[in-house]
């Protein structure tokens, strides 16, 4: 894509779209999985599973920003037209990424007994989870190289390369789940050993693409990839975003938490809502990926006017789509609800705090576009500073309706303050952002 081309609306629909059909490909992998192992009829065996993704989920999340960095930095690069810093950029996040999951791998005992301990299962779940543990924490360094490949490949704007890497990684992976489980019966053992095929499968693939684009990173001489300067950067921007990532789930978890303790039936409520929350997240999250690519672009090529429009265009677009999203869970909520769950108690819950988790997806919506914005022009420090105070103004406010006695409506209107803070603070700072990127 011509780094001149202009930014339009059907453009930010064309970056944006992709990824979220992506993103719809890992819940049917989770879905699948658990259907197989569910077959066998050995309810430990599928608590493992079930408990081994979360594990994964969060140790692999917190490498998030190693995807999100390598985007906005090859977006700047592209802007830029410099074909040689893309493949630096590239390089370095490619050997972040496997030095990470090799001290991962290397690691992997005092991990696996920090997530078996509190996981708090059962000794049979124990068991199966520390067998699909030690299979899949070998798939690491394939895992973080391929959000290197990842990043670098969205950061061109090639997001439709981006749903094929994910489609055919996920795709692999379902297949082998069930040739190794339903065909070869190698239980929970086949099910990790699927993933870490998929992965390592995928790395070739996707560097493959990255060739077929011109990439050359394993050609960048390593007195380059270890310049200073350039890894000074790219650390900073990396924990800038590992810090707001853990500032993100630490107000999840918080919020979990506190429902927790309000019983069981308030406890799976939540849990139902929360994942409708999360589908409507699909679609706000290929609006900051189109931001990451069309704002870091235009940084890179010091074109104010056109970050000004992507970063408008990605807004309003990212907002409609939020707005959308809020009306189809307020129309189609009370049948995602029975769907989920069979439980009349848990339905009673889901249904009387429906209309506060409906929100969520709207006053979402703005957050996920400036971060995007903020991470396409490597705003990072920025948008770490501001997550940090929302999620103080996120604690204030729980202790406040936790004095009041507001109960779970309260906790849900304290979530819906921390995103709508967020992207208060995101936009009052981002003329001043703005202004500093583009000095006259």
């Amino acid at each position: 894509m011509h780094a001149s081309a202009p930014v339009t609306g059907r453009r930010v629909l064309a970056l944006a779209l992709p990824m979220t059909l992506a993103n719809v490909t890992t819940p049917m992998l989770g879905f699948v999985g658990a259907a197989v192992i569910g077959r066998l009829g050995d309810a430990a065996a599928l608590g493992a599973i079930a408990l081994g993704a979360v594990v994964f989920d969060a140790i692999f999340w917190s490498f998030g920003a190693l995807r999100m960095a390598t985007a906005g930095l090859t977006a700047q690069a592209v802007g830029a037209r410099d074909g040689a810093e893309v493949d630096r950029a590239l390089a370095r996040a490619l050997a972040a990424g496997a030095l990470a999951g090799l001290v991962l791998v290397v690691l992997q005992v005092p991990i696996g007994a920090a997530a078996f301990a509190i996981s708090g299962a059962s000794p049979a779940v124990r068991e199966g989870l520390a067998t699909y543990f030690y299979i899949r924490i070998l798939s690491a360094p394939f895992v973080l190289a391929n959000y290197a490949v990842l990043g670098s490949v969205l950061g061109r704007g090639r997001t439709d390369l981006g749903l094929f890497l994910q489609v055919a990684i996920n795709g692999v992976n379902i297949a082998l789940t069930l040739a190794l489980v339903a065909g070869l019966e190698r239980g929970i053992a086949g099910a990790a050993l699927a993933t870490v095929c998929a992965e390592m499968g995928g790395l070739a693939l996707g560097l493959g693409v990255l060739r077929h684009l011109g990439s050359r990173p394993f050609r960048v001489p390593l007195a380059e990839i270890r310049d200073p300067a350039a890894l000074g950067r790219t650390f900073a921007v990396n924990a800038d975003i590992v810090v707001r990532t853990l500032a993100l789930v630490g107000g999840i978890v918080l919020f979990s938490a506190l429902g927790a303790r309000q019983g069981d039936a308030v406890l799976a409520a939540n849990a139902v809502l929360w994942n409708l929350f999360l589908i409507g997240g699909f679609f706000l999250d290929g609006f900051a990926t189109a931001a990451e690519a069309l704002c870091g672009r235009a940084v890179g090529a010091r074109d104010e006017a056109d970050f000004r429009r992507a970063a408008d265009l990605c807004l309003r677009w990212c907002l409609g789509f939020g707005l959308a999203v809020s009306l189809l869970a307020l129309a189609g909520g009370h049948a995602f609800i029975d769907f989920v769950s069979t439980s009349e108690a848990v339905r009673a819950v889901a249904y009387r705090f429906l209309p506060l988790a409906a929100l969520a997806p709207l006053v979402a919506a703005a957050p996920f576009a400036y971060d995007g914005i903020y991470i396409g022009a490597t705003w990072t420090r920025a948008m770490r500073d501001l997550m940090l105070a929302a999620l103080l103004a996120y604690g204030a406010a729980l202790v406040a309706v936790q004095a009041l006695d507001l109960g779970n409506g309260g906790l849900w209107m304290a979530f819906l303050g921390f995103l709508g803070a967020r992207g208060i603070g995101q936009a009052l700072a981002y003329p001043r952002l703005a202004r500093r990127a583009f000095p006259a």
